[in-house]
């Protein structure tokens, strides 16, 4: 097997999938036993009760504590690697102060309810029979992720806690990060008498990422986690089930009677809290009767270098005012249609509360969308005709994000609309089963 696979748990003999076998030829190794393995793991989990997770989640949050050094050299080799002038940069970068939160989210994971065991639906049958719908894990989940180191921690502490086995594909930015904290993982696994192979790293590599779209039998779920082009490739070509998450095209609207004061701070914190994360501001809409208040509004984000590309009207209403050097001109349809993912962002007038609906429908991928507005029926409007996961009024869209809807982590932000949509933690990543018992009836 190839050195980059974990493969202590390959005593786990099962005779690998057909389409797995057919799908697998031109992988490094052969991971047909790795996702064997983790299936079989999968099923040792729902013996787990539930103190024993929570015992075991605070044991990585410690483990994660102690080693800090151990991760952040690992971290800092894939940084030298990468380079500082690599775009997504400090989505890659750990620190021991996001090591502590990121320990601090998987202590709180442990604090959450159960997920499992909830009944969901009950009634008893003219017949006698009596039903019960039940909260389940799903079992498997794949995670297909870029240079987004935490992810390793966030997922494991929701699925371990929910009761799911993870198979994790991890960009080749983060691949010594993601190593380091899964055999950290595994370490404390394996102390706590856990099979090891409930979570699994493959290798960095597109081969692996085709292994899990097809491993149908194995995965019962895919969730991608990074780019539009990520994401729209991993929907197109999956066998399995996948959820989509993620990529974001976010707005904020400046309404006519949007309060200045609020709309400089939701604005920056929306556009420069992480200019990198998928619910950052890609887009201000301002509404042409505030154009004399624009340069006022967008000017807490010129000393942090946001670069405006601004339609004709807010170029006017900015020049001047706005460093010239961070001024430009919008480009139609590639501006409006760019989820930035820096430094950069929109500017584009609109007459009306309408106007910003129709380009949010537009151009929109139902992520996150923000109005700033003191009008109680705009506010209204704005809530009950955005098509979105996350809908704010006077609130920055960079809430939008497990740990602070409460969830204690995250797994993804979903933008569909079957089944999870938002933030997904654990109740979104378990599913239910009836439960039917009788007493000898027959069907007639």
């Amino acid at each position: 097997m190839d050195n980059n696979i974990d493969t202590h748990s390959s005593t786990h003999k099962t005779n690998p999938h057909p389409l797995l076998s057919e799908g697998l030829g031109k992988a490094p190794g052969t991971l047909g036993p790795v996702f064997s393995s983790v299936k079989s793991a999968s099923k040792t989990l729902a013996l787990i009760p539930d103190d024993k997770r929570n015992a075991i989640l605070n044991a990585v949050a410690d483990a994660i504590v102690a080693n800090k050094e151990m991760i952040l050299k690992a971290n800092q080799d894939d940084l030298d690697r990468a380079g500082k002038d690599y775009a997504f940069y400090d989505r890659l970068l750990l620190t021991p102060e996001r090591l502590d939160g990121i320990a601090a989210d998987m202590r709180h994971v442990a604090t959450l309810p159960s997920p499992l065991g909830h009944v969901l639906k009950e009634k008893n049958l003219e017949n006698g029979l009596h039903l019960r719908r039940v909260s389940v894990p799903f079992g498997v989940i794949g995670m297909i992720f870029e240079a987004r180191p935490n992810v390793t921690f966030d997922v494991f502490s929701l699925c371990f806690k929910s009761g799911n086995a993870t198979v994790l594909k991890g960009g080749k930015e983060a691949d010594g990060t993601n190593r380091a904290e899964v055999a950290l993982i595994h370490d404390v696994l394996k102390a706590n008498g856990v099979d090891p192979a409930v979570i699994e790293l493959l290798p960095a590599t597109h081969e692996a990422t085709a292994a899990m779209l097809t491993a149908v039998g194995y995965i019962d779920l895919c969730i991608p986690r990074g780019s539009k082009r990520l994401i729209s490739f991993v929907r197109d070509t999956a066998k399995v089930p996948v959820i989509e998450t993620g990529a974001g095209v976010v707005h904020c609207y400046f309404d006519a009677s949007g309060d200045l004061a609020k709309g400089q701070r939701i604005v920056d914190n929306a556009k420069t809290r992480r200019c990198t994360v998928c619910n950052a501001l890609d887009c201000l809409l301002i509404n042409r009767r505030r154009l004399d208040d624009l340069a006022a509004l967008v000017m807490p984000m010129a000393p942090k270098g946001v670069i405006l590309h601004a339609d004709e009207d807010a170029y006017k209403a900015l020049k001047g005012k706005y460093p010239d050097n961070l001024l430009v001109h919008a480009d139609g349809e590639k501006t409006w249609t760019t989820e930035w993912l820096s430094m950069q962002m929109g500017v584009r007038t609109v007459d009306n509360l309408d106007e910003a609906l129709e380009h949010i429908a537009t151009y929109g991928s139902g992520h996150s969308e923000s109005i700033v507005t003191e009008d109680k029926a705009s506010a209204k409007k704005f809530e009950d005709m955005v098509d979105a996961a996350c809908v704010y009024v006077n609130a920055p869209t960079s809430f939008t994000d497990g740990a602070q809807f409460g969830l204690g982590a995250e797994i993804g932000i979903s933008t569909q609309k079957l089944g999870a949509r938002g933030p997904m933690a654990l109740e979104e990543i378990t599913t239910y089963k009836w439960l039917i018992e009788g007493n000898g009836q027959i069907r007639k």
